[in-house]
């Protein structure tokens, strides 16, 4: 097995891909990265370090309808958080996409997708300024599109009690959020991250952040490790 990884500014995964029993093909270009990934002369892509921005826009160029969500883990709770792409679920339609693509990745991997809904506020915070309102009646207006397809709740503003109650696939207001959410929970709490799935596309592509540590880049390459694996499995069923 071959997994192709970006090496940009931070050479954590430079040193993450020295301790995994794979053969991890290093990469300082985002066109030869992807050049790779697609055409198959690797079994699996790791963004790495390198930059997002041209990455996925020129993954989007050949799959316009792709979304991230990232695998964060507490206290051996495994979910799902998305959008983290700041570009990524500004509609109604694109959040609708990232949870039907989201649950169906969950799905594959043998996880009943159970969905939590966050939005700017809690239920008594309604009035206090137009944005909240928009915030918390489109996010009513989610669940109900998906309750009659998936388990699912709104949460409002409270994701602790997401985390709390097993929901497993997260959805934050908007991209914006949603990386901001990432990077408060990883960067400066105490959540494992274990790369972001790439939605909508067949070919494993595991995005994450130029801020990770060894560790987390580790368990990135592991995690495409693992996805190869189980889409072999599922082919030779």
């Amino acid at each position: 097995m071959k997994i192709a990884a970006g090496v940009g500014e931070n050479q954590a995964i430079t040193r993450a891909a020295q301790k995994v029993d794979f053969e991890v093909v290093l990469t300082e270009s985002e066109d030869e990265l992807l050049d790779l990934l697609l055409k198959r002369k690797v079994s699996a892509a790791v963004r790495g370090s390198i930059s997002a921005s041209h990455l996925m826009t020129k993954l989007k160029e050949i799959y316009p309808d792709i979304y991230r969500a990232s695998i964060l883990e507490r206290e051996g709770h495994k979910f799902l958080l998305a959008p983290v792409g700041i570009d990524e679920g500004d509609t109604m339609e694109q959040k609708e996409k990232i949870i039907d693509y989201g649950a169906q990745f969950l799905k594959k991997i043998g996880v009943t997708p159970k969905i939590g809904i966050l939005s700017g506020g809690r239920p008594q915070d309604r009035g206090r300024s137009h944005r909240i309102d928009h915030s918390l009646n489109e996010a009513e207006d989610l669940t109900r599109i998906i309750r009659d397809k998936y388990t699912v709740k709104h949460y409002f503003i409270l994701i602790e009690d997401a985390i709390a109650d097993g929901a497993n696939l997260i959805i934050a207001p908007d991209g914006i959020c949603g990386n901001l959410i990432f990077r408060s929970l990883v960067f400066l709490g105490s959540l494992k991250s274990h790369g972001a799935v790439t939605l909508g596309i067949e070919d494993v592509l595991i995005d994450t952040s130029r801020s990770q540590s060894e560790e987390g880049y580790l368990r990135a390459l592991k995690l495409a490790e693992k996805l190869v694996k189980l889409k072999s499995q599922n082919r030779n069923k």
